[in-house]
């Protein structure tokens, strides 16, 4: 089977084409004609037709007699990259999942690769067409928003190790102080973009929100990134984007009407799965921090429980608590209006005043 792995860029493919071209033709080929054509030098020629007959497999020799180049046997067309139905569904699929990036430069770019794809293997399959655009969905629950603009210069810091200066709002404040960074790492999780970076005031590494980034500015000053650090290891305790110097033993208890759910899903690399007598699973987890942990846990409802560690039960039933106390103030008071501030409707408010002690009674009485 052809090997496309050593054909580095569109150029050197274009060039193949031209010098498959000139030997189909019969043409007197050699590599200072070839080179003079295609702008290139003879050892690029060499290395050009070298790889058309060791790579690609294709019937060229060297003439002697002529000091040219020819096909041995005649070939109806170069060969192209030769891809299963599965393959190409799988193409589809992946092209369905770009949605996370949208919002990024990376969108347009994925999106403009996809269609060459797509056009170049529509003459090339050998089932009936592509799969529709319908034949695969993906949905992305609470889909993060990211401006292009920042998005475009927090890779650039990343990709040119250059440090940042921007403004950045934390969590729950209103008020955004300003921040210098040196970018390590750019990360989606859980559909929302992440930076993982070094503040260099604190000289801690952290992870920021892109959402919360605004008057992004890549600096001149360039940096080194750790040769130590990498983002599995920077992860590894994590839920999801919260981690932690600590390494909390957790166990999750799920109902029976959950634990298909829980079980169908790879939460963590750390998971382990106990089965429970009464049908329901237990799950036990190592993590860094227990904040997400704990939202995760009260998501699903009554059919989980944390029952380790000890400080993670007692954050879930405070917040439980503090729930219970939120819905059960949740009724409204009835309306009332003060009459003497308004003499001259004391007849329209009475009235109005009275329609609602009614309905706040659950009167069924019409009021004319």
């Amino acid at each position: 089977m052809p090997d496309f792995a050593g054909l580095k860029s569109r150029f050197s493919v274009r060039r193949l084409h031209v010098i498959h071209e000139a030997l189909q033709r019969g043409r007197f080929v050699t590599c200072a004609t070839l080179g003079a054509e295609l702008g290139v030098c003879r050892k690029t020629v060499v290395r050009d037709i070298a790889a058309m007959r060791d790579d690609l497999e294709l019937p060229i020799e060297f003439d002697r007699a002529l000091g040219a180049y020819r096909y041995t046997r005649p070939v109806q067309a170069f060969p192209t990259l030769q891809v299963t139905e599965g393959e190409v569904f799988a193409l589809a699929v992946a092209r369905q999942a770009l949605k996370p990036y949208q919002g990024t430069p990376l969108y347009r770019q994925l999106q403009g690769t996809f269609d060459k794809l797509a056009a170049g293997l529509r003459d090339q399959v050998t089932f009936d067409g592509l799969p529709p655009a319908d034949a695969v969905s993906f949905k992305h629950l609470g889909l993060g928003r990211v401006d292009p603009e920042v998005f475009k210069a927090v890779s650039k810091g990343v990709t040119a190790r250059r440090e940042l200066s921007l403004i950045y709002r934390k969590p729950g404040e209103r008020d955004p102080t300003p921040r210098r960074l040196r970018p390590y790492h750019l990360s989606n999780r859980d559909n929302l973009w992440y930076l993982v970076a070094e503040d260099v005031k604190k000289a801690r590494v952290q992870t920021f929100a892109l959402g919360r980034m605004s008057e992004v500015t890549v600096l001149a000053r360039r940096f080194e990134r750790p040769a130590g650090f990498s983002p599995e290891t920077f992860f590894a305790h994590a839920l999801g984007v919260l981690s932690g110097e600590a390494r909390h033993a957790i166990r999750i208890r799920f109902s029976a009407q959950v634990a298909d759910r829980v079980r169908e899903r790879e939460w963590h690399d750390t998971q382990e799965l106990i089965a429970l007598p009464d049908g329901g699973l237990e799950l036990r987890l190592r993590l860094g921090a227990l904040a997400e942990v704990r939202q995760w846990v009260l998501s699903w409802g009554p059919d989980a429980e944390a029952l380790a560690p000890p400080e993670l039960r007692t954050e879930c039933r405070q917040a439980l608590e503090q729930a219970r106390q939120l819905y059960s103030t949740s009724e409204k008071k009835p309306l009332t209006l003060s009459l003497r501030r308004f003499p001259q409707h004391r007849t329209g408010v009475t009235s109005l005043v009275r329609r609602n002690q009614l309905i706040n009674a659950g009167a069924a009485t019409k009021i004319a």
